[in-house]
């Protein structure tokens, strides 16, 4: 019996549930509705279909050590890893995929899904994906088609053929319709939504796409030879992989093959593609309002509130959405959130960084919040993981002082190794080369309080990283 390989696409930007979900932090990253993240919850999705194996995960490079560990939290190891150098879509980061699974079965049947979408009834889900494997043995490309209860505008739709059985012939691929037209599509009951969702052999797939998009697989193939390893992750050549044009599955293959199948799937999905699909994928309390975090109302309906860092009040609201983090606070009606997207390109072009960044920024030693700056100062806090060492580096333009609140850390400092308990502190002057380790079996934190004429994160050379980012002799 072939393997049956889970393929999760994680690269997606989720931009229109900013200010939570961020280009450097984004929602397959985020536990948005359970206590896994969206992430982890599709990975636990797909291992309990029949004869799965660990998942190829396809990120890109920015967040690979968060992917990492969230894998790894589970107790999993993935079957690979990998990482494009810039974003293509989903038929070449499939063709990634399929490549290197067929390296670890020649017989791998692939089941794809994006990181980042809610399915209630997991075990319904599992069935209907054993049956789609069983297609794809007789090489079928199966893609999921929901079950449509409402005429959504934001959703593009799959027509069905004639046929017999649980799956039928697939007739149309359709772009996300009018209204008027949409609502014919449901009353038809001939129309699915598009999941973004497939079962295909490996093998099969990029025979396919060999037929209808040869330069694709082309570029893939020759990106993918040149590929190395590094630590957990395959590192994708960037000078092939950027010869490759954008382009979806649904284009470059599924629209032209002859044997693709749409299997109908009812098990409670959602895209989460916007706070207010969020808001109905979420159990409302008896005023219909969805509350998360630190919230206070008086008579409000049917809102969305949620608080990261602090009390976030509400009065009179009705069919909003309101998100607090440390940095944004985000207030819409319910009606208008598609919006959002235009509003983060705005935020971006303005060049300010809370279109991507968080004020907490996570990186693969633990993460550090700015809590205060001024011209030429800057606070943060460090919080440092059991184990987790910063790189060795020195900064040309500042200075810094460190306060250690909880935890032990080991400091080098040029020649010196020394240890700083709770409440020592110490001083790095302009130009040393020094690096923070966590020996302990707690999480360290240190107050860093950054002094000079220039404060940006530009200013780091590295010497040696465990992590092996770039700047180092790592």
């Amino acid at each position: 019996m072939s393997k049956v390989f889970p393929v999760i696409l994680s690269g997606g930007a989720g931009t229109r549930l900013w200010p939570l979900s961020r280009e450097m932090y984004p929602k397959q990253l985020l536990a948005l509705t359970s206590a896994q993240t969206m992430l982890q919850e599709t990975i636990l999705r797909l291992a309990g279909i029949t004869d799965a194996i660990p998942p190829i995960v396809v990120c890109n490079e920015e967040h690979r050590f968060t992917v990492a560990e969230q894998v790894h939290a589970l107790g999993i190891s993935a079957s690979a890893i990998l990482l494009e150098p810039s974003g293509r879509n989903t038929a070449p980061a499939v063709a990634l995929a399929a490549l290197k699974a067929l390296d670890m079965d020649p017989e791998a049947t692939l089941v794809v899904a994006p990181a980042d979408h809610v399915i209630r009834d997991t075990h319904k889900f599992q069935l209907a994906a054993d049956v789609a494997v069983a297609l794809a043995q007789h090489e079928k490309l199966v893609t999921f088609g929901i079950v449509a209860h409402a005429p959504e505008t934001g959703y593009g739709y799959i027509r069905r053929g004639e046929g017999i059985g649980s799956a039928f012939p697939v007739a149309q691929f359709i772009e996300k319709p009018p209204l008027d037209v949409a609502q014919q599509f449901l009353a038809s009951g001939d129309y699915y939504w598009n999941s973004g969702m497939f079962v295909f052999k490996a093998s099969r797939y990029l025979a396919e796409l060999g037929k209808y998009a040869p330069d694709i697989l082309q570029a893939c193939t020759a990106a993918f030879k040149a590929a190395k390893v590094d630590l957990d992750f395959v590192r994708i050549d960037k000078v092939e992989f950027i010869k490759c044009r954008s382009e979806s599955i649904d284009y470059a293959v599924m629209e032209k093959t002859q044997d693709a199948m749409v299997l109908p799937l009812d098990v409670g999905w959602s895209d989460v593609g916007s706070w207010s699909s969020l808001f109905d994928a979420l159990p409302a309390d008896e005023e219909g309002n969805v509350l998360q975090g630190d919230v206070m109302i008086h008579d409000t309906h049917d809102c969305y509130v949620h608080s990261t860092s602090r009390l976030v009040a509400a009065v009179g609201m009705e069919d909003h959405i309101i998100v607090e983090t440390k940095d944004a606070i985000l207030v819409a009606p319910k009606d208008r959130v598609q919006d959002v997207k235009e509003l983060v390109a705005q935020i971006k072009k303005s060049g300010r960084s809370e279109s991507a960044l968080h004020r907490e920024v996570f990186r693969p030693w633990g993460s550090y919040d700015s809590i205060d700056a001024g011209e030429r100062f800057q606070v943060k806090r460090l919080s440092v993981k059991p184990g987790g060492v910063l790189s060795l580096q020195m900064h040309h333009h500042r200075a810094e002082h460190w306060i250690v609140v909880q935890g032990a850390a080991r400091i080098t400092r040029n020649e010196e190794t020394f240890l700083l308990a709770e409440n020592e502190s110490t001083y790095i002057p302009v130009g040393a080369t020094h690096r923070i380790e966590n020996p302990g079996k707690v999480p360290l934190h240190i107050i860093e309080v950054q002094s000079g004429s220039y404060l940006g994160e530009d200013d780091i050379v590295r010497f040696e990283d465990n992590y092996g980012r770039k700047g180092t002799s790592a």
